[in-house]
């Protein structure tokens, strides 16, 4: 009889399950025709949103993805360009998103740890000429995918943001895992999001929920983008089966993410003690690390057949994100596999 090999995921944050109290309210949502605006769960759930948030209304999506190509789209014209930080996740995992969808390019910047800097925003402003395309909006990312997991604190926050509005930007924030910024720092989402045109956030990246995120902004802004939405696809019907899992996501599963940021660090500091490997510090739930004598790939196929489940970002760089599905025995597991496939 052959052993079972123990099966750690780590791939991301958006493998875990819905827990037992989403299902059974998703079993006892009431529901209607949210295309006619007429499911009450799901307005129950974009007021809360909104609410806690500090903005005037929202709307539900059907991924993350969406959430931040509709705000582009509603905060840009076709010809203009946006300012990104390079390896943000709209530049490198949304398919060129906003020139297809938008018509807009995008303007990148190497940030700090994934983070746009005030001084970033006042390098590329430059006074409108018909010859050339205007800079008219900036993307933040909060928490950054691909820095490991960076946050921007309420104080970068405010002066980057302060920037942008001296130059006559607007702002987007990509706040997929704001929750996880939020709890790491010890502060409110709103203070990390105060100030913004728009703002997207998800409900299935740690929180649980089996899919959904929400576009947030002013009325009119939400008006705009509901059209758009439509125009992708994305104006659905009984949504609110979904949006019941977010409202316990919203109500119930945000505290707990620092038990995934605590559980990421011992995936960190299994890493750290590693010759040939690089890794970013650890902030919240995401792990990256560079390699220098291996292959991103290889590696992970490698960890695979041991049974620890990671990604690679790309040909030099492994990423394990923790979640509510892996505990903290887990996590240790999956550091000796990790030592004992990168030493060999």
């Amino acid at each position: 009889m052959t052993d079972t090999i123990r099966r750690v995921d780590l791939r991301s944050d958006t493998v875990t399950q819905p827990t037992q109290t989403m299902r059974q309210a998703m079993f006892e949502a009431p529901v209607g025709d949210d295309f006619l605006g007429e499911d009450p769960t799901v307005n129950r759930l974009q007021a809360l949103a909104a609410e806690r948030l500090g903005f005037e209304a929202a709307l539900w999506v059907a991924s993350g993805v969406m959430g931040n190509e509709i705000a582009i789209r509603v905060s840009t014209q076709p010809g203009d360009e946006v300012l990104v930080e390079r390896r943000s996740h709209i530049v490198e995992h949304e398919l060129a998103g906003m020139a297809q969808i938008s018509g807009v390019s995008a303007c990148t910047v190497e940030g700090l740890a994934g983070r746009i800097r005030p001084e970033d925003v006042e390098a590329h402003a430059r006074p409108r000429a018909y010859y050339r395309s205007d800079l008219t909006l900036a993307v933040l990312e909060n928490t950054h995918n691909l820095a490991g997991g960076t946050v921007y604190t309420p104080e970068q926050h405010r002066a980057v943001v302060a920037a942008c509005r001296h130059a006559g930007l607007k702002v987007h924030v990509d706040g997929a895992r704001i929750w996880h910024a939020s709890v790491a720092l010890g502060v409110s989402p709103r203070e990390l999001l105060a100030g913004v045109d728009t703002a997207s956030v998800a409900l299935s990246k740690g929180l649980c929920a089996p899919a959904g995120s929400l576009l947030l902004g002013r009325a009119a802004t939400i008006d705009a983008a509901r059209r758009v939405r439509k125009m992708l696809g994305g104006g659905m019907r009984q949504v609110g089966i979904l949006a019941a899992a977010g409202i316990v996501a919203l109500d119930e599963m945000i505290p707990r993410l620092a038990e995934d940021h605590a559980k990421a660090q011992r995936i960190g500091e299994c890493l750290r003690s590693l010759p040939g490997v690089d890794p970013s510090p650890v902030r919240t739930n995401i792990v990256v690390a560079r390699l220098h004598a291996a292959t991103a790939p290889a590696i992970v196929t490698r960890l695979s057949e041991r049974g620890v489940l990671a990604s690679a970002m790309d040909h030099e760089t492994l990423r394990f994100v923790t979640h509510r599905d892996v505990s903290a025995s887990d996590c240790a597991h999956a550091a000796n596999v990790i030592e004992e496939t990168l030493s060999d």
